[in-house]
């Protein structure tokens, strides 16, 4: 996987006039989204699309090059917008063959209430660490998990925070994981030096977030017996409408044992749905046409239970609309900004101000996070910053593992915290995070991904007191020259 790299003569625009589409970008953005109440963030993103368009036409660029740019952006993440579609088909398919219906289930009667949110995320860490997809784990195993949430009546942003913080962090060590293998090839490192050199904050942010977890659920739930009438109104309603069996989680299991083998995500999905589809039709009695239709356009449902039916109710391609358009305008957004110039610009402005090993190490984390927040693209956040910084740290003589890591933490991991993000406008879009109407409640779930944001906080700390933050060794050193990757002179690349 790789970002567009062609170089075309233009005058590199001033960091004064590569700020104007990103502040007024985020202006827009504040104003829709606080001032107005409506979280809609495509127009405002549009608007900083022909923005950015307008800078680089200012500096010399045609159309058609600038357009060139969007769209390679855009064909670099199709992989996930095809996941989404996918995530879109399961959901749909799975409610009806029972499978969602059954892990709800089993989940309410066989765990204790008090432990879910940390086995929530545990449960998401394994099967994000096994698929390597964090938005196959929330479309799936996440959404089952709202479902069992809801009868324990913990928050949804709760139970949002704990799923986000195991689907992402299995995704960022699995080897089978796109952006875990972009973070080690755009700075020149291996894929499992990478994951090995990311346990000193991923270990240690798993287990504090675990504990907050537990804390948690003691809390919220507490000792009493309250909640059990719910809960028991919600299984029977479930064993009234569905056939449940352990047999009807052979979807989710055929999707396991393909990723186990290595299997890519995309086929792997779209095998969970056919089996679905199967067991759909011999178990619960659909045809052929309501297949289509709950893959199209979602599961409908109508019981005397409220609960059921705002659970179920969910899923088809249609559902991912909205999410998907919002991940197009801001990947073409990312796209402008990075052919236009304009990222660069700013990131070489923060490099002529830094002039220590902790002052990159925090650069390039936080260059990682803003890129985020005003490209809305996870893998702009890590191409761009890890081709950029990387001849730094060669120069410094320090690994570029630091670096991996950084840029995986700062774009990875602060992806779903982002609401206009790609990886966070999914998220808010699987998990049925209703956030309309200026009701921001469920955005709690941000602060609440314990896991997303320690760690980067703990490679920030790190990089402060020069803990796990390896100089580069003589055999990488030479690798550098062997491979003819750009060495650049520290004292002359911050000048």
């Amino acid at each position: 996987m790789s970002i567009n790299t062609e170089s075309t003569e233009m005058n590199k625009p001033s960091l004064g006039l590569a700020l104007i589409p990103v502040v007024l970008t985020l202006a827009l953005l504040g104003i829709q989204i606080f001032y107005f109440g409506d979280f809609t963030p495509h127009i405002p993103l549009a608007i900083g699309l022909a923005l950015t368009s307008l800078v680089g036409i200012k500096q010399g660029l045609k159309w058609k090059q600038i357009e060139k740019g969007i769209f390679n952006v855009i064909h670099v993440s199709m992989p996930s917008v095809s996941v989404l579609i996918l995530v879109g088909m399961l959901v749909g398919v799975w409610i009806a063959s029972g499978t969602v219906p059954t892990l709800i289930y089993y989940g309410l009667t066989l765990l204790s209430p008090q432990i879910f949110l940390a086995a929530a995320m545990l449960l998401c860490a394994v099967v994000s660490l096994s698929l390597g997809t964090s938005w196959g784990t929330v479309g799936t195993v996440g959404l089952a998990l709202m479902g069992i949430g809801a009868g324990f009546e913990i928050p949804m942003y709760w139970t949002a925070g704990a799923v986000v913080s195991g689907a992402f962090f299995g995704d960022k060590v699995s080897p089978l994981s796109d952006t875990t293998n972009l973070a080690p090839a755009v700075t020149g490192t291996d894929v499992f030096s990478h994951i090995k050199n990311m346990m000193p904050t991923t270990i240690p942010a798993m287990l504090i977030a675990l504990v907050i977890y537990l804390i948690a659920g003691f809390t919220l739930i507490g000792s009493d017996n309250s909640s059990f009438e719910r809960i028991n109104a919600i299984t029977t309603s479930l064993q009234n409408n569905f056939e449940i069996s352990a047999w009807l989680l052979a979807p989710a299991l055929v999707v396991i044992v393909l990723a186990v083998r290595r299997m890519p995500p995309i086929p792997s999905l779209f095998a969970g749905v056919l089996a679905g589809a199967a067991v759909a039709a011999i178990t619960q009695g659909a045809g052929v046409h309501d297949i289509l239709t709950y893959a199209n356009s979602g599961y409908s449902i109508t019981t005397s239970s409220d609960e059921i039916n705002s659970l179920l109710n969910r899923g088809g391609v249609q559902s991912m609309m909205w999410t998907i358009s919002l991940i197009l305008i801001a990947l073409g957004f990312g796209g402008a900004l990075e052919r236009t110039g304009c990222l660069e610009a700013v990131i070489s402005a923060i490099m002529t101000r830094v002039n220590t090993f902790k002052g990159v190490q925090t650069s390039a984390t936080l260059t990682s996070v803003a890129t985020n927040l005003v490209a809305g693209d996870p893998y702009l956040s890590i191409a761009l910053p890890g081709r950029m910084y990387a001849p730094v740290y060669r120069g410094m003589k320090y690994s570029t593992l630091n670096l991996s890591r950084a840029i995986e933490e700062g774009g990875t991991l602060i992806s779903p915290l982002v609401p206009w993000n790609a990886g966070g406008a999914f998220v808010i879009g699987a998990l049925g995070l209703s956030i309309g109407d200026g009701n921001f409640e469920n955005l709690l779930y941000i602060p609440l991904a314990f896991a997303c944001w320690i760690s980067p906080v703990l490679g920030l700390s790190y990089a402060q007191l020069g803990f796990f933050s390896p100089k580069a060794s003589a055999e990488e050193q030479e690798s550098w020259k062997k491979n003819n990757e750009l060495v650049m002179d520290y004292n002359v690349a911050t000048k």
